[in-house]
């Protein structure tokens, strides 16, 4: 036999009964099955059925299948778009500052070795570009020679 139904009392006085403490005493599942979208599946091995743990109504296979593929292709999709979204977002601290430097609306960046401002326009149609392995050469060798004339 079911539990009888408690009505609670609130601080204005009112009762309050809830609707799926009804529906259990008529022997039925707390919620009415054609609201559930059956989310919360419950796949039992040893009954070997599935059930959903909401309105505990048996789900059949085939939706619990597409339910899955569902699922699972909809994560696959969210996962290709952030991969995406990782592959456009800038990474580089130093490409993040000069972006930052770029979207100021009174300044430019200069270039740290001539004090040139750098404009946007000047990077449109490409850079040029050289190996680093010769640039650190490069520098160490400079730094070497300055080093060198202060000692004289």
């Amino acid at each position: 036999m079911a539990e009888p139904i408690v009505p609670m009392d609130y601080v204005y006085g009112m009762k309050v009964v809830d609707i799926g403490d009804l529906r259990v005493a008529r022997g039925k599942s707390r919620r009415a099955p054609s609201t559930c979208k059956h989310v919360r599946l419950a796949f039992d091995t040893d009954e070997r059925r599935i059930y959903c743990q909401d309105c505990e109504s048996d789900v059949d296979p085939f939706d619990a299948f597409l339910q899955l593929v569902e699922r699972h292709h909809f994560l696959d999709a969210k996962a290709d778009k952030l991969r995406e979204d990782a592959a456009h977002t800038v990474i580089s601290r130093a490409a993040k500052r000069m972006d930052a430097a770029w979207r100021s609306k009174t300044m430019a960046p200069l270039c740290p070795h001539c004090t040139k401002a750098i404009m946007p326009e000047d990077v449109v149609n490409g850079v040029g570009m050289t190996s680093k392995e010769w640039e650190v050469r490069r520098r160490a060798a400079r730094a070497t020679r300055a080093t060198d004339n202060k000692e004289q």
